[in-house]
This record gives structure tokens, C-alpha cells and sequence, in this order.
């Protein structure tokens, strides 16, 4: 999975990772990280065994991006795809060839970061706001 998940790294045209429904003019993005990691069952929710952890940093992202990639991910990861096909879906900029798009459920923004220049408020940590059950 980190191995197709390298190929997607860098400035690319993303048309292949994009919705259906346009509502960017351009598929630019530049993801400057993109990686997969094992969380342990002891660390992941009680009684839900491993759990993968997809992190992916870009300057932006297209409507439906990290969930098309995430569901790529899943594909190779499940054997249904080589990890060289992300590049081939790179090249081919068509979103008809990649995987289906990976299900919201499981998925969660952690944090939005701006540059200094645009003078915002540092990023807040979403995983402080996550709620708890109650004791």
C-alpha cells in the first residue's frame, strides 16, 4: 500500500482521484504526503482488531480525493490491484479505470493547516474535540 501510495506523491494531475462532478477547474493538487500505517488492536477501538491509518498532506484537495485514494489503498492492499497502478492511474487521468470510492464511515478530517501568510489561527487539534461516552 505505501508502495503505490509513493507514486501518488508529488505535483500531479489528480482527474483520476476526482468526482464525478466537477467543482474544481483544475485537477493540480500537490500531495506532499500520502502513508499507511498499522494501528494496533490495543490502540484502535476495544474489540475491533487492527485498524489502518491513512494519513495525506496536500496544499488542497479535489472533492472526493482522499476517499478515491483511500479506496485505491484498499485495493492494493486487498490484492485486487498492484501497487504500480497508481501511476498508471495518474497517467491516465480517467476515474473510470480507479477502484470505488472508499465509504465516509471510518474516515475523519484531523486537521486543516494555512500558511503563516494568510494570517489565520494556528490548527486546532480535532482529536481534542473527538466526544467520549461518560463515565
Amino acid at each position: 500500500m505505501n508502495q503505490a501510495a509513493a507514486q501518488l506523491v508529488g505535483e500531479h494531475d489528480f482527474s483520476a482521484f476526482r468526482a464525478a462532478h466537477r467543482q474544481s477547474r483544475s485537477p493540480v493538487r500537490h500531495l506532499s504526503e500520502l502513508r499507511v500505517e498499522r494501528v494496533p488492536a490495543a490502540a484502535a477501538a476495544p474489540g475491533e482488531g487492527e485498524w489502518l491509518a491513512v494519513t495525506a498532506t496536500a496544499n488542497a484537495f479535489l472533492h472526493h480525493m482522499v476517499r478515491n485514494l483511500v479506496g485505491l489503498l484498499i485495493a492494493v492492499g486487498r490484492g485486487q490491484r498492484g501497487a504500480g497502478s497508481a501511476g498508471d492511474l495518474l497517467a491516465g487521468r480517467d476515474r473510470r479505470e480507479a477502484p470505488a470510492t472508499a465509504p465516509a464511515a471510518g474516515l475523519y478530517l484531523d486537521s486543516v493547516r494555512y500558511p503563516a501568510a494568510f494570517g489565520l489561527p494556528p490548527a486546532v487539534d480535532a482529536s481534542a474535540m473527538i466526544a467520549t461516552p461518560a463515565s
